[in-house]
């Protein structure tokens, strides 16, 4: 599949001045190799409810999975509306990524096979957590789980050293190479 690079602009309100905008590349590295992330959905009362998840970036989006049972799956039945978080706990160095988007479930099974495939390549030495497709059901620790791909909206990287603000726009305006 091509890569989509996101029209990117420095935010100059929260950056240092002179400050470069933090590059696609440089991003896409953070959410490729994060094994940690924190997604957000809203509660039907307009509460934020924010859990860790495990996630891979595949094909231009963020990919996750949940039980049916979970506060999340009964929180995206009401609103698909999502923000994802990644990065460190540190002030002066490293990257934070917060992915805005809306969260759609996976039924394609070819779809559900590439997904697995990138949840493998990312996770696979992990046997306490691993998502399979059974008999074209997804599946994590032999649960029936259900795969949900957070189309971004938004993408804004947050840099450290210098301290940045770069937005990313997946719109009409993103140039595929």
């Amino acid at each position: 599949m091509p890569t989509t690079y996101p029209t990117a602009k420095l935010d100059v309100r929260y950056s240092e001045p002179g400050a470069e905008p933090v590059s696609w590349p440089e991003t896409l590295g953070v959410l490729e190799s994060a094994e940690l992330f924190w997604l957000t959905t809203v509660r039907v009362d307009g509460r934020p409810h924010v859990t860790p998840v495990v996630a891979v970036w595949h094909d231009d989006a963020m990919y996750f999975s949940t039980a049916a049972i979970e506060q999340k799956m009964r929180n995206l039945e009401h609103s698909g509306k999502v923000a994802v978080t990644t990065g460190n706990n540190f002030w002066t160095k490293g990257l934070d990524i917060v992915v805005e988007g809306t969260a759609a479930e996976v039924t394609d099974i070819g779809t559900l096979r590439r997904v697995v495939d990138a949840f493998d390549a990312k996770y696979g030495g992990d046997n306490s957590w691993n998502l399979e497709l059974v008999d074209g059901v997804a599946q994590v620790a032999n649960h029936p789980a259900i795969v949900f791909r957070i189309e971004p909206a938004k993408v804004l990287a947050f840099g450290k050293a210098p301290h940045t603000q770069t937005g990313y726009r997946f719109a009409h305006a993103a140039v595929t190479v």
